[in-house]
């Protein structure tokens, strides 16, 4: 019990119990919790998706529309929420454990690059405990899922509306941008800092400036770049 409360207590207490996880290397239990909220959140959405758009505007996109009958178009219909829940549980257990070892591998980076010792395993307890806030939000999708009759693509973006992306009015380029504003993200990042503090014995202040600065660069990439270079490659094919 005692393994399973402390890294909980670093939602409540970041400053010490960061700093007492990390040297005790509290990384299994944050972790598990991730996968298990992941996946608990692709379930919910699967579950709760009302397909039926997506398919066909996706299928319209491909030009497959035209040449299916109305039973393949119902077969793939009922199919999608199946292979959502598939990709939702890879994502929880397979993709969610990866993302956090590479985290704790350019944590060693940035350790190597600012000349700070740490062993890797309070680089990875750093690193897990960092994506407790991502937990938490993945266990509060679940339950607004759960609550909605039905799900569209469209509304699970905004449905725990944590990002400054909420605001109206936006240009397609600053609501992308200012998806990366969000609460749980930049909670997130806080605790990085703090784990890497921990780990390394760099000030906790240089140590959260460093998150920030590894988060904006994550954000000019993901939230940014990526969908820029789409949108373009797109504009250019039509």
């Amino acid at each position: 019990m005692i393994s399973l409360a402390q890294p909980a207590r670093v939602l409540l207490d970041p400053l010490d119990a960061t700093r007492v996880a990390v040297e005790a290397h509290r990384w299994v239990w944050p972790l598990l919790l991730l996968v298990l909220c992941v996946s608990a959140s692709g379930m919910a959405f699967s579950l709760r998706w009302n397909a039926s758009a997506s398919v066909v505007q996706q299928l319209q996109m491909t030009g497959q529309l035209d040449r299916m009958t109305e039973s393949e178009l119902s077969e793939e219909i009922q199919s999608a929420p199946r292979k959502a829940l598939i990709m939702g549980l890879l994502k929880g257990v397979l993709v969610m454990p990866l993302q956090t070892l590479l985290l704790a591998a350019l944590l060693w980076v940035c350790a190597w690059l600012f000349d700070r010792s740490a062993p890797f395993g309070r680089l990875l307890s750093a690193a897990a405990l960092a994506m407790l806030p991502i937990a938490l939000y993945h266990l509060v999708f679940t339950i607004c899922a759960f609550a909605q009759p039905s799900l569209s693509e469209a509304r699970v973006q905004d449905l725990v509306p944590s990002s400054l992306a909420v605001l109206e009015g936006l240009s397609p380029k600053v609501e992308r941008a200012l998806r990366g504003v969000d609460f749980f993200n930049l909670w997130s990042v806080l605790l990085l800092g703090l784990g890497f503090s921990a780990a390394t014995g760099m000030s906790r202040t240089r140590a959260v400036v460093l998150g920030c600065v590894l988060y904006m660069m994550f954000i000019g990439v993901v939230f940014v770049g990526l969908p820029g270079i789409a949108a373009a490659k797109m504009g250019g094919a039509a």
